[in-house]
């Protein structure tokens, strides 16, 4: 008889360089991200792989959380029970650990725990969790509030040509009509046929978003992203009610609660949570059905390889963001992307494979 009790947790931490700086109105200028792995083993030898990433501090507390905290509090458990396994790390670690680096640090291992149990069961993870369809609508999501508008034209013609259907681009430079002729001009390039999604960071005051909305609306934008910061419920509901954009909001979100609070008092169209911060892919499908329940689509922030995978489960799903950044460089098989379309893949688990030793030269 096999078992799945959890033998071996192993934590990782590395510091990622990017090819080009990237930016945006909250971030400023990014040079690296920080990508955090968990490596799990069960006693048959199965193993499952998940991870986190960060923009900014705090990547050494979201590793030491796992290899410190969680692992000791799952070691000998039984890795097939993940809802459990999920309910323990919360509890475990809910005075200190409400969302915030807990969330990321539940998010790599409760990915890894997935990722295991569709590899026992040798099936793709998008089929174990719910099996909708493969193929998913995707956008390239630029980071590039910075960029000279010759450069952003010529990233979205890149963008294109790599089979994109969908652009996202950067909005919240310090004078709002700079934005609007940077839109203008990238709705130009693109004609009237491939949506064009913009994303402000967080940031507006709900004035000023309301104000961007209406400039900006007739340039037919799809959406306007974190137009506000994630705290103001009742200012994301002035948004939804007074401007014409219709909203995507969620990707600072680390709960369902988050989610449940938004969704419900109407401030989001778009739900957008990011399966590597909210606690992983357990709480994420919970939002995605949220969603469904209140007959909205639900889209993803960042972590492309295993968005794709949770939306092609899913039957509301919308737009699955390319990120601006991703881990080309250090997996066997990059998502692609055909006539604007992802589409998940039929290896067991998430099919992510690290190539662990081009990554270990970037141990932080």
């Amino acid at each position: 008889m096999t078992t799945t009790t959890l033998a071996d947790i192993a934590a990782d931490h590395y510091r990622i360089p990017l090819p080009v700086v990237l930016s945006d109105s909250t971030h400023g200028d990014i040079p690296f991200f920080d990508l955090v792995t968990v490596r799990l083993r069960d006693a048959d030898g199965a193993t499952g792989t998940g991870y986190t990433y960060t923009v900014g501090p705090g990547a050494a507390a979201v590793h030491r959380l796992v290899a410190g905290d969680l692992g000791p509090l799952l070691l000998g458990q039984d890795a097939d029970r993940v809802e459990a396994l999920w309910q323990r790390m919360w509890w475990g670690m809910h005075y200190a650990g409400r969302g915030g680096a807990g969330s990321f640090a539940m998010a790599a291992v409760d990915i890894a725990l997935w990722d295991l149990k569709a590899r026992r069961l040798g099936t793709p993870l998008w089929r174990l969790l719910g099996g909708h369809d493969p193929r998913v609508r995707a956008y390239a999501g630029g980071i590039d509030l910075q960029f000279t508008l010759d450069a952003l034209l010529r990233q979205t013609d890149d963008n294109i040509a790599r089979g994109f259907r969908a652009i996202k681009m950067k909005v919240g430079r310090p004078r709002l009509h700079e934005d609007v002729a940077r839109v203008a001009a990238m709705r130009e390039r693109l004609g009237p046929d491939i949506p064009l999604l913009v994303d402000a960071n967080m940031r507006w005051r709900v004035d000023e978003a309301i104000r961007a909305s209406r400039a900006l609306a007739e340039h037919d934008v799809f959406w306007l992203e974190e137009p506000t910061i994630p705290d103001d419920v009742p200012g994301h509901v002035r948004i939804a009610r007074e401007a014409p954009l219709p909203v995507a909001t969620g990707e600072n979100f680390r709960t369902l609660h988050e989610f449940l609070q938004m969704i419900s008092a109407g401030g989001v169209d778009f739900p957008e949570p990011d399966v590597s911060n909210c606690g992983g892919i357990t709480p994420w499908m919970k939002v995605a059905h949220l969603a469904e329940a209140h007959n909205l689509p639900v889209t993803s922030h960042g972590v492309h390889d295993l968005h794709v995978h949770l939306l092609a489960a899913v039957p509301n799903a919308s737009f699955l963001e390319v990120h601006g950044f991703g881990l080309e460089r250090f997996i066997a098989e990059p998502l692609a992307i055909v006539d604007g379309y992802a589409t998940a893949g039929d290896r067991p688990g998430h099919g992510v494979a690290f190539d662990w030793d081009g990554l270990a030269a970037l141990r932080a």
